[in-house]
């Protein structure tokens, strides 16, 4: 099953930073935005985590968790959220459990080939956990400001 605006997220378990577990629960009475990245310590990746973290008092006025994604390892994950100081958790699916929910992992080309990998994608849940509405294959610039006017727009 995949998610689809309107459903929650279906039942999952994947470890998570600060020796947590991200399950549908993680969220319970808060909105969610959960942000997938292709990987950590990249350009574009950075620079779209580094958004979240100068946004996160928004958030939190708007009761909204942010939760980011990729299939790095928890220790990649630990490293990242030290260097950029992040305020929040992220998600080590390195099995591609939550990748394969959300649909996200694409063919994309890089440097003449074709790779599989994360299309760079945001989900945002209302505070009862349903689904109200995605973006998919994003660019970076503005993105965190439409996520955060939608969060604010949401029950």
């Amino acid at each position: 099953m995949t998610v689809a605006i309107g459903k929650p997220i279906p039942a999952c378990a994947i470890p998570a930073t600060s020796g947590l577990t991200f399950t549908p629960d993680s969220a319970k009475g808060k909105k969610l935005a959960l942000y997938f990245y292709p990987k950590d310590m990249t350009p574009g990746c950075t620079a779209e985590s580094g958004e979240f973290r100068d946004n996160i008092a928004a958030f939190t006025k708007a009761n909204t968790l942010i939760v980011g994604v990729s299939r790095d390892s928890l220790k990649s994950h630990d490293n990242f959220r030290s260097k950029l100081e992040l305020p929040f958790e992220l998600v080590a699916d390195t099995e591609e459990k939550l990748c394969q929910l959300f649909g996200v992992i694409k063919m994309k080309n890089m440097y003449g080939k074709q790779v599989r990998g994360i299309e760079r994608s945001t989900f945002l849940f209302d505070s009862s956990g349903m689904l109200v509405k995605e973006w998919r294959g994003l660019k970076v610039p503005g993105h965190v400001a439409e996520v955060l006017e939608a969060a604010k727009a949401a029950k």
